[in-house]
């Protein structure tokens, strides 16, 4: 079973998180925001404090809250970017949006390896399937946990709530299909850590979303 540790990181308060195999302590990294010198050294004393070893580093989106820190993990662990293709642009755009909100961006390695709608892949045992969720940003991805009930999603849907659609690329009508088609056929139990704010389930939001009813 992967343990999933979060943090909260930058003024957007973005999540991030951290998939860890707590036998071989290998893990993986999604969506780091760290964008200041103290959320670098707390981020990277958990790792190194606790023998984590990064092998992955994967954006469920590339906002620009969501990629901040994607150049110190790339260089620190050597390791290259994983997304979906369409958020390509979207990358590309970060250094131009962070001049417009004054922050800081220290840039971005270019997404390496593309994820599909349907991929799966095998971490510490555990099947990982990529969910292409796009609405909030044309190329979002959640990741799915099946036999954990646990869901990565990004920020498509929140507690009570959904991505924001007005941002460059995002689309309402387009969100809500992804939610409708791709998370709510997942099981009631199923945890969704968010993007921002608390996690939530599955049924929850199937039961009480605003914007799902």
């Amino acid at each position: 079973m992967l343990k999933i540790k979060s943090f909260t990181f930058n003024a957007f308060q973005e999540n991030m998180y951290i998939l860890i195999d707590e036998v071989s302590k290998e893990c993986i990294i999604i969506d780091p925001g760290c964008n200041n010198t103290q959320e670098e050294n707390e981020l990277i004393n958990y790792i190194e404090s606790n023998g984590l070893q990064p092998k992955r580093l994967i954006n469920t989106h590339c906002h620009i809250d969501h990629v901040l820190g994607n150049q110190l993990i790339s260089d620190k662990y050597s390791l290259t970017l994983e997304a979906h293709e369409l958020e390509k642009p979207v990358l590309g755009m970060c250094q131009q949006v962070g001049s417009m909100y004054g922050i800081p961006y220290k840039g971005s390695p270019e997404i390496s390896t593309f994820h599909h709608d349907g991929d799966v892949f095998s971490f510490a045992g555990i099947v990982i399937q990529i969910l292409f969720t796009p609405g909030h940003s044309p190329g979002s991805i959640c990741l799915y946990l099946k036999e954990q009930n646990e869901l990565i999603g990004g920020d498509v849907l929140f507690q009570g709530s959904i991505g924001r659609t007005d941002l460059p690329g995002g689309d309402h009508a387009t969100l809500i299909g992804s939610i409708m088609t791709k998370l709510m056929p997942l099981p009631d139990e199923t945890i969704v850590y968010s993007g921002h704010g608390p996690s939530t389930t599955i049924g929850r939001e199937r039961v009480s979303n605003p914007f799902l009813n």
